[in-house]
């Protein structure tokens, strides 16, 4: 499960990040918080506005951000990227902790570190190939997000209660700090050991290269659509557990804190359920869709803040088991020297469509209530799960089929049948002939038959 860490410079980059990601957390709980409670009359559109300048310009910025990660040194460029996000939360916070803050303040400071952002997030998902082997990168992916999840159990709380005691300013000033632990450890990685990646050539038409691999890839395009009806529509959990925390129980910020630090209990044992796995596949990223969608109209439908924090770890499970996999399939299929291309556009749509989903979240939210929001939730996760399943039926040939009872005793069986787990087939296969083809075909589908699964309760 943690057999990345046996890296050295896995070690200290997840350490580094470890901290910097508490910050984050806490930031984002109070910056909710302040334009939520202080700058507005709860007003949950204001805090889709914010979230939309903080995740748009991912969005716009996304060929360039790619083509910038796959071009350029991404430790020096995380170096600079981690720094200017640090002096962003450094002056957002002198202006908060001396009572001048005003909502388009925060407007400003929100799409500056969105335009940031924009520019370091391929290069931080891409540099993790240049610290250990290819063999370990999908358990990398996971305990990146164990580590980014296990933050969200101590930066909510943590916010809520020093918002509480201190102010929200205080929150901000000690965010910029955490920023200074990544750029340190980006300073003591062993360089000698880094795993150098190919880099994209100066020539014309590599921004359109990236689209065009992506385009020949239909497994990939399957992902995309998944990861942007998840995002833009489900991971809105800002709304959600503010809205329902100050409207639907009357709760104040620890208690909006904690429910993020809960939902992150969740996402924790999700990601390390995803790092024992060896490698990512196509029925995990159906079923984490499928069980988010459930779980989220199970949440909405909860009378009282305990049952619904219950419920929310639950969500959190489903919902980084669905993003560690997809997450981890693309990186783990993608070709080294387009890896920061195609996470550009993975994290594009997944952070971009925040500007069209958090402002329509917010709305329903505020005409219907947060019970409602949190069902548009529970629809995307369904939607999700039904356009990869279509993929796997379209292009991987899924199949189900009854098995008689071998005695009457016997359990009934459905044999579940595809041409492999979304995993491109092997390159050797070479089409000879029409019958040729087909033999070939069918030995692949034998082959990559999943496990027979009994339709009974367990013995």
């Amino acid at each position: 499960m943690f057999r990345s860490l046996s890296v050295v410079n896995y070690r200290i980059w997840f350490a580094g990040a470890l901290v910097s990601n508490v910050g984050t957390w806490m930031q984002r709980t109070a910056q909710d918080w302040i334009v939520l409670t202080q700058l507005t009359d709860h007003n949950a559109t204001a805090v889709g506005i914010v979230m939309a300048l903080q995740f748009g310009p991912q969005l716009l910025l996304m060929p360039w951000s790619g083509l910038i990660a796959d071009r350029f040194d991404r430790r020096k460029l995380l170096i600079l990227t981690q720094t200017l996000m640090g002096l962003l939360g450094l002056g957002l916070g002198i202006i908060t902790v001396t009572g001048v803050v005003e909502l388009w303040h925060v407007h400003l400071f929100a799409l500056a570190l969105g335009v940031v952002a924009a520019i370091d997030a391929p290069a931080r998902q891409t540099f993790v190939s240049e610290l250990l082997p290819d063999d370990n990168l999908s358990n990398a992916v996971a305990l990146n997000s164990a580590s980014f999840n296990g933050a969200r159990l101590i930066g909510p709380a943590a916010a809520g209660l020093l918002t509480v005691a201190v102010g929200a300013g205080w929150v901000f000033l000690i965010n910029a700090v955490t920023f200074g632990f990544t750029v340190l450890a980006m300073l003591l990685l062993r360089t000698k050991d880094l795993r150098t990646q190919p880099r994209a050539p100066r020539e014309r038409g590599q921004l359109v290269a990236g689209f065009r691999y992506v385009w020949k890839r239909p497994d990939i395009v399957a992902v995309l659509i998944t990861v942007f009806l998840v995002g833009t529509f489900g991971f809105n959990f800002a709304i959600f557990t503010s809205t329902m925390a100050t409207v639907e129980f009357g709760m104040g910020a620890s208690e909006f804190g904690m429910l993020s630090s809960i939902m992150a209990v969740g996402s924790v044992a999700g990601a390390l359920l995803s790092a024992r796995r060896s490698r990512p596949r196509m029925r995990l990223v159906v079923g984490g869709a499928f069980f988010f969608g459930l779980t989220c109209a199970i949440a909405a439908l909860m009378p009282n803040y305990i049952t619904f924090a219950i419920s929310l770890a639950f969500v959190g499970l489903t919902s980084l088991t669905l993003m560690t996999t997809a997450n981890a399939y693309v990186q783990t299929t993608t070709e080294p020297a387009m890896r920061g291309r195609v996470m550009a556009l993975y994290m594009a749509i997944f952070a971009g469509g925040t500007p069209l989903g958090a402002p329509l979240v917010g709305w329903v939210a505020d005409q219907y209530g947060p019970r409602w929001a949190i069902g548009v939730a529970a629809v995307s996760g369904l939607l999700a799960a039904a356009a990869v399943l279509f993929w796997m039926i379209r292009y991987q040939r899924l199949r189900v089929r009854s098995r008689p009872r071998s005695s009457p005793r016997s359990a009934p069986r459905l044999h579940v049948r595809h041409r492999g787990d979304g995993h491109p087939l092997t390159s050797a296969i070479r089409v000879v002939s029409t019958k040729a083809a087909a033999a070939e075909r069918d030995r692949e589908t034998a082959t990559r038959e999943i496990a027979v699964v009994e339709a009974t309760s367990p013995r």
